[in-house]
């Protein structure tokens, strides 16, 4: 795999990589690498050598740094001129950063990866103010679709529902959406469609060819009624069972849950390396069982099904431990 050395003034370099894991999950092979004002750009080369002396593959290394000609970018120029295989990308931005994190996981050189940035890059860079059209523009027609207008058979086909408390990441985004071929991702949770900085983020880190949505509840279930969707093909992402469980109550019908991965907290237990429950958790699921709901528990299309009967019963006994 390509190694990422992400160089910039200041703290940014570190900045975007938490923001970069938030979206994409924790990255291997991936250092960030800060200049200070106190900083030499000597001592600034030295310490790029000592992370790219972690990486498995130092034979094919990226750099993504910041400023054109800046100290990160003539540091990094300077490596490179001693290792052809290696590339530098300027201008930094979490789009770049995300594509770069995707692009990896099917490219295998630094310079394949660097010529696939630019494009999402740039396509990241927009603003809310309008911007003075050039002469003689066409003005753009609305495309919003009529009420009561039917696509297809007017019903939307949900190629993939999962419970993923990551939602959308880097399995999601690759594997499973490569499996299953839809044309639109839709993340569905109230708490994270009141968080704009969140939508933002799980908006820029879909696919190529993928649109992606964050919406509440109550907004699946409309949707899902709507006849104006029956040409979308959508992957529905949920942070747990219980926001599932709601969605089905209000009629949205999910034969198959794909259970990946639910992160451990406070009143947790783990019933394997990946899945972690609570009360609440074992509760929405049963009755999603009784809904006849069927689950595929993998984190990934080519594991093998976990059995969830024997994961609930492992949950039940070991949060009873924990109560008493």
């Amino acid at each position: 795999m390509v190694g990422i050395i992400l160089a910039t003034h200041g703290e940014f370099a570190e900045g975007i990589l938490q923001s970069g894991t938030m979206i994409f999950g924790e990255q291997e092979n991936v250092k960030a690498v800060t200049l200070h004002p106190s900083d030499s750009p000597e001592s600034l080369k030295e310490r790029m050598l000592a992370a790219i002396a972690t990486f498995d593959n130092q034979d094919e290394v990226l750099f993504l740094v910041d400023l054109w000609g800046g100290t990160p970018f003539n540091q990094a120029n300077n490596l490179c001129g001693a290792h052809s295989n290696w590339a530098i990308v300027a201008g930094l931005n979490l789009p770049m950063l995300i594509e770069a994190y995707s692009s990896r996981l099917s490219m295998e050189t630094a310079k394949e990866i660097a010529g696939a940035l630019l494009e999402p890059a740039k396509e990241g860079i927009r603003a809310t103010v309008e911007t003075s059209a050039p002469k003689n523009a066409a003005v753009k027609q609305s495309n919003t679709i009529p009420e009561g207008t039917v696509l297809g058979d007017g019903k939307m086909k949900i190629v993939l529902a999962r419970v993923d408390s990551r939602l959308l990441h880097g399995q999601v985004a690759t594997s499973w959406t490569k499996s299953t071929n839809p044309n639109r991702i839709i993340v569905v949770s109230d708490s994270v469609a009141k968080d704009d900085l969140r939508k933002k983020l799980i908006e820029e880190a879909a696919p190529p060819g993928v649109k992606a949505n964050v919406v509440p509840i109550k907004k699946i279930i409309e949707v899902a009624h709507d006849p104006r969707f029956g040409n979308t093909k959508a992957l529905l992402l949920f942070e747990n069972p219980e926001d599932v469980l709601r969605t089905v109550e209000g009629g949205v019908d999910i034969k198959e849950l794909n259970v990946g991965s639910m992160a451990h907290s406070v009143g947790k237990v783990m019933v394997n390396k990946v899945l972690s429950m609570n009360t609440d958790d074992v509760e929405a699921f049963e009755k999603l069982k009784t809904k006849n709901v069927k689950f595929d528990v993998r984190k990934v299309p080519n594991d093998s099904s976990s059995n969830m009967d024997e994961l609930l019963k492992k949950a039940k006994e070991e949060l009873a431990e924990q109560k008493n």
